[in-house]
This record gives C-alpha cells, structure tokens and sequence, in this order.
C-alpha cells in the first residue's frame, strides 16, 4: 500500500507518518530524508540533486520523483511506503503516478491532516531542533527536560531563523499555494482522506489508523 501524507508545515506529519510505518509495516519516505541519503551514498541521483542544491535552486520535479522511485525499490518499501509531504504540486503528483504506474503500483490512499492557520502558526513559532539529531521539540507543547537541551542525545537545541512569525505565515502561503491542487486532485480520483491534525496526537493517531485500516478493508 502507497499512502501519501499530505500536511502543511507544523502539522505533525513527520510524527504521525513515522508512527503509520511502524504500525502498518511500510517504509517512511520523507524528501529531506532522501535527499540527504541519496547525496550521503553518493548516487547518480543524489548528485545531480546536490548541484542544484548548492546552487540555491528548487531540484527539479524529474529528478525528486526519479529519488523517489529509487528509493522505493529498496527491500524495506517492499510492502509499500509512507510519503511523507510529497508530492507538494500537481506536477509531481502526475510524474509519480506515471512512475507507479510503469512499475505496476498505484497511490491507494491520500491523507490529508486539516489544521487551522493559527493553530499551526502557534506550533511553527515555538519550535525548537536539535543540532545532532534534529528531534523536534515545542515551548508549549513539547518542552525538553532541560531547557535547549536535547533530551534523546543531549545536543544543543535551536530555534531556525523560519520558525519566526513572519517567515511561518509566508512558508505557509506557499505551501498551500502549492499543495491545495494537490489535495484536489486525489480528491478527483476518489483516494482522499481528511484527519482533523488540530487533536491530540493520540486523538490523531487513533483517527488515521481508522481511515487507513478502512482503504485496507476496501481493497480485499
């Protein structure tokens, strides 16, 4: 089973998508992930994928759907993945199907975590990542044991520069910008989910297990 997690910045998709793989057996694919892996291995891919990089422009859609693709042939994708906020445009939406589709696979469920701007300018504008492990952490809703201190490996926490409130409010706009024509068109193609991502955590993870669990039915 292919599941695309679509959720805007501060949603917690990168919580409840590692939390889905577990649970279901899938792998967790998420771009800045792959990116890193791919560069870190030194593939062909994520070669080209650096230069543009380094260069400060977007990689292009071929590329990032092609890391995808390559990614998605490892042995532990073997009983489906989790992408996690990909694909963030239509084009890229198209490029994976068709990508899929050659390879005899299909997206068979789209969800998307709905949460309200405010709530998630109120999350973006309180986080704070550790330097070594990047664990996430939040003044309000998350605080670490000992304040800038990584309570996983003790690494120094920061607070980055597009976590401010202004710059929060712009990566949203582009975000849903880009990812609302997302949303409808897995919506057209009968494959999308709605999770209401402004409940607990727990709440939220008892809601997509039910949705998942019900395509899973759907599909025997």
């Amino acid at each position: 089973m292919f599941i695309v997690l679509i959720g805007a910045p501060g949603a917690g998709k990168g919580t409840q998508a590692q939390w889905m793989a577990d649970q279901f057996g899938l792998a967790h694919i998420a771009t800045g992930d792959m990116f890193r892996e791919a560069q870190a291995n030194g593939t062909d891919l994520g070669l080209r994928a650096k230069s543009y990089m380094e260069r400060g422009e977007l990689v292009p859609d071929e590329v990032t759907v092609a890391m995808v693709m390559e990614r998605l042939r490892q042995p532990d994708a073997s009983n489906g993945a989790i992408l996690d906020g990909f694909p963030r445009n239509v084009p890229q939406a198209r490029a994976l199907d068709k990508a899929l589709a050659d390879a005899g696979k299909r997206v068979d469920q789209s969800v998307y975590m709905v949460v309200p701007e405010d709530e998630l300018l109120r999350r973006l504008s309180g986080r704070w990542l550790c330097r070594v492990c990047q664990a996430s952490y939040h003044q309000v809703f998350n605080p670490p044991g000992r304040p800038g201190v990584c309570d996983r490996c003790g690494g120094q926490l920061y607070q980055r520069e597009d976590d401010s409130l202004e710059t929060a409010k712009r990566r949203l706009q582009v975000y849903f910008d880009q990812t609302m024509p997302v949303i409808g068109y897995y919506r057209e193609k009968g494959v999308l989910d709605e999770v209401d991502g402004a409940q607990s955590i727990p709440e939220v993870t008892g809601t997509l297990s039910e949705v998942v669990r019900s395509r899973l039915a759907a599909q025997i």
